[in-house]
């Protein structure tokens, strides 16, 4: 089994690296994150944008899998379903979910909110999906999950665990005008939900993997926003890294291959937290506009920055990264001159290259080198050997600095646009 995940702080361009290596794969399986993810994929002059679909969706001849340790809005779920339904998809066939995944119900989305609210200025930036308050019941082993859908006393054991939710809201004076529609909704979903493959896919995955099928494991968000290795506390509520795709899918770390990095030619993040190369001039305005820098799920303006080196390489090292994909090289085309952050001076003097996870971005200075750039239109490109000199040298000196060689370049969002050195 290979493990595809992002390196930075999510929005990294994985769900287009899925849906360009899936035809090399017999099985494609999301391993954790919910709907606050969103993957987009372009083919044909078409964008979709998937949130808990595996991005393998659209090959005919690819299982998909939503693993356990992913939690799930089904309503959101039959939306996608719905949305998807003109490309003739076999979603009985082509789609497993785990009974063990974890429900986002009503309430969760309320208490998000609620708790963002309490945060006042110190809020985390939330995408307000519920996706906390969902992963705090799974750990607090009060949650529903997937296959408590089927039980004859569903409604009971959802009563029961809202009605905790209802008194966490009552104490935030939180209003519930908006419950009654969302549960409406939810318990319609739920019985769409039961026309769907709900399996154990830990047998699924495994089974798989010992009949010799190739597998892809499928990351969501970013491995800075991991929830113990990322910048904390502003991070998303599981494991991003590769072993979270054992305990979210069910298998052993023996049968792991490779290991995909995706990262960006720059930085962006979305929500609050440290970040310390971004830039609030003209050069950060120009990347969140020619990459089109705006968050598939919510819509929110993205913070830009160059690329941060330190933080790549602590990425690279939790992750046991094998190869990297660089995504986004295209919005770098009109720089005369592009920075990389090889190190952060601390506040007495000195330098050090190791990410500082819990820093603020007021006590630490990134140290630049500056390297040359392209300055043109990679429109026309479609091999690595006619890449201008100056996009060839800036692979060459991150490959260098980073010690895991750089084997697909993306210069554009389209499939064709995917260049493997």
């Amino acid at each position: 089994m290979d493990v595809l995940l992002g390196l930075q702080w999510g929005d990294e361009g994985k769900g287009k690296v899925v849906d360009y290596l899936a035809p090399a794969y017999e099985m494609v399986a999301r391993f954790q994150g919910g709907p606050n993810a969103g993957h987009t994929l372009e083919f044909d002059g078409i964008k979709h944008v998937l949130h808990q679909i595996p991005s393998g969706i659209f090959r005919n001849n690819i299982h998909n899998i939503i693993g356990n340790g992913v939690v799930l809005d089904p309503v959101v779920l039959k939306k996608e379903i719905e949305a998807l339904k003109k490309f003739n998809i076999d979603f009985r066939k082509n789609l497993a979910i785990s009974k063990k995944a974890t429900i986002i119900l009503p309430t969760h989305k309320l208490l998000d909110a609620a708790y963002e609210k309490s945060k006042g200025e110190k809020k985390i930036g939330s995408t307000l999906k519920g996706i906390g308050p969902t992963y705090q019941d799974k750990i607090g082993r009060v949650a529903l999950r997937v296959g408590d859908m089927l039980a004859p006393d569903f409604k009971e054991r959802y009563l029961d665990i809202s009605d905790r939710h209802r008194s966490i809201l009552d104490y935030y004076q939180y209003k519930l005008n908006d419950l009654p529609a969302l549960e409406g909704e939810f318990f319609d979903a739920v019985e769409f939900f039961k026309s769907l493959n709900l399996v154990e896919t830990e047998f699924e995955v495994n089974a798989a993997i010992r009949a010799g099928r190739k597998v892809l494991a499928e990351g969501a968000q970013g491995s800075l926003l991991d929830i113990d290795f990322g910048s904390y506390p502003f991070v998303t509520s599981s494991s991003t890294m590769t072993a979270g795709a054992c305990t979210g899918l069910g298998v052993p770390p023996s049968v792991i291959g490779e290991v995909f990095g995706i990262f960006k030619a720059y930085c962006t993040r979305v929500g609050s937290g440290p970040f310390p190369t971004e830039l609030f001039n003209e050069e950060g305005e120009q990347m969140r506009r020619d990459g089109n820098e705006f968050g598939s799920t919510t819509g929110r303006a993205r913070r830009c920055g160059w690329l941060d080196l330190p933080a790549l390489k602590y990425s690279i090292m939790i992750n046991g990264v094998t190869q990297l994909f660089m995504m986004k090289a295209d919005v770098l085309n009109n720089f005369e001159q592009i920075r990389v952050c090889t190190g952060y001076e601390l506040p007495d003097g000195s330098v050090t290259d190791h990410y500082l996870t819990g820093s603020s971005d007021e006590v630490i200075k990134p140290v630049y080198k500056t390297l040359k750039g392209w300055n043109c239109s990679l429109d026309e490109v479609a091999h690595y050997k006619d890449f201008p000199d100056e996009l060839i040298n800036y692979v060459e000196f991150l490959e260098n600095e980073l010690n895991v060689p750089i084997n697909m370049v993306s210069v554009g969002p389209d499939r064709k646009k995917t260049i493997l050195k």
